[in-house]
């Protein structure tokens, strides 16, 4: 990426955060901005991973698949039983 690639932005950080990202960088003989650059490169995957997800499972739902909340709860309230249930499918 060449630094016409780049866009600074600036965000508040709380004093104890801004600390941990400077002992951080620190530690890692790296710059505050890597540091912020990598932790939110990160961030940004996982959401988009969790929201791949989420729209992955409520297409299942539609489809029919999954199990019934009755159905569930009948199953979680036999685990504490002599005669558990076995688990829905």
């Amino acid at each position: 990426m060449s630094s016409g690639d780049t866009r600074v932005m600036t965000a508040h950080l709380p004093v104890a955060l801004a600390e941990q990202v400077d002992h951080l960088a620190a530690r890692l003989e790296r710059s505050r901005g890597w540091v912020v650059k990598q932790a939110l490169a990160a961030y940004v995957e996982r959401e988009a991973e969790r929201y791949r997800l989420t729209l992955e499972a409520m297409a299942d739902v539609e489809a029919g698949k999954g199990v019934s909340h009755p159905d569930v709860k009948t199953w979680a309230a036999s685990l504490n039983t002599d005669t558990p249930r076995r688990m829905p499918e």
